[in-house]
């Protein structure tokens, strides 16, 4: 069956089945009961970009088990299209668990060797029409890992071109990779061809070599970027423009989970641009959506309404 198109937000990567416990400040080793939920960040952005009424598919993998198929019908039950995920037989739905030590402590554990499936997309199955067509199209770092992701990733980029807006997440994972000089070389192959770039400051180290936010910011700039976008944590994010520099404050909340933060923001970030938001506004809504998501447990299903996200601005906190 062809997916409807233009989707307003399609996104390529990283898909899994989060099981997070259900209890705090206890080491895995100890936790007695789980939660079970769809997780992934590019599966997370397109989640919480439904959430804002938005048009959204995943370009991802699963194996032919019941967790593939719970990925299946859990983004048909969240709002997102599911038709170009592939089943790639011989391996496994990966799992991911983590701890939960708040405020700010979240060891996080992948299960996705031998290889997982969303790493496993090739560019002769790429939907090239649905890619070119996307009013959005978000791919993060984690798919120029491994091959053959990484050509697919280069091949849908040289489809798309720069016409539209094209989003690099920054998501460096040093897990997923042998040596951060090659993550490097492939991030700065990847901002050829991409709009717009967001990341931590980590990752921009990673990106471009700079961990303070404004150089961080410029240096993407010069690689072509027309939007940089550098969050903070608990010092708010910045972002720039050739012609502008908006910095936004953090948003406070009683932090359960920090994991899903950065997918919520992203979410909110599609949607603030294909609404043509001022950069003010549309920093604004993202740093409160991500602030929503680190004050639940779970990330895919922690993805907040706009009308959530709308009541705690005026409100002011998230409490």
């Amino acid at each position: 069956m062809t997916p409807p198109a233009p989707f307003d937000v399609l996104t390529i990567g990283r898909v899994g089945v989060d099981l997070y416990p259900l209890q705090d400040n206890v080491g895995l080793e100890d936790v007695q009961t789980f939660g079970k939920y769809l997780g992934g960040s590019a599966t997370n952005v397109a989640v919480a970009a439904a959430r804002h009424g938005r048009s959204s598919a995943v370009i991802t993998g699963v194996g032919d088990d019941p967790f593939g198929r719970f990925v299946a019908k859990e983004l048909t039950r969240l709002g997102v299209d599911n038709t170009l995920v592939t089943t790639v037989p011989g391996l496994n739905t990966p799992v991911t668990f983590c701890e939960i030590f708040p405020p700010d402590h979240f060891p996080i554990y992948f299960y996705r060797e031998p290889i997982a499936p969303d790493l496993m997309i090739r560019a002769d199955a790429l939907d090239l029409d649905a890619i070119r067509s996307a009013r959005i199209y978000w791919s993060t770092v984690t798919g120029l890992s491994r091959e053959p992701s990484r050509a697919a990733h280069f091949a849908a980029w040289a489809a798309r071109g720069r016409a539209a807006e094209t989003v690099l997440d920054l998501d460096y994972r040093p897990m997923f990779w042998s040596d951060p000089a090659e993550a490097s070389a492939q991030v700065a192959a990847a901002l050829e061809h991409v709009t717009v770039a967001v990341g931590n400051r980590e990752e921009c180290e990673i990106a471009v070599g700079e961990t303070d936010p404004h150089r961080a910011a410029d240096a993407l700039l010069e690689r072509g970027v027309r939007l940089a976008v550098v969050k903070q944590g608990p010092k708010g994010v910045l972002a720039k423009t050739r012609d502008e520099t908006v910095e936004v404050a953090p948003f406070e909340v009683a932090v359960v989970n920090g994991l899903g933060a950065g997918d919520g923001f992203g979410g909110a970030l599609c949607h603030g641009l294909l609404n043509g938001w001022p950069l003010e506004r549309t920093l604004r809504f993202a740093n409160v959506a991500g602030a929503i998501v680190a004050s639940r447990r779970e990330c895919s299903t922690a993805m907040p309404t706009s009308d959530e996200v709308e009541k705690l601005m005026e409100r002011g906190d998230a409490r």
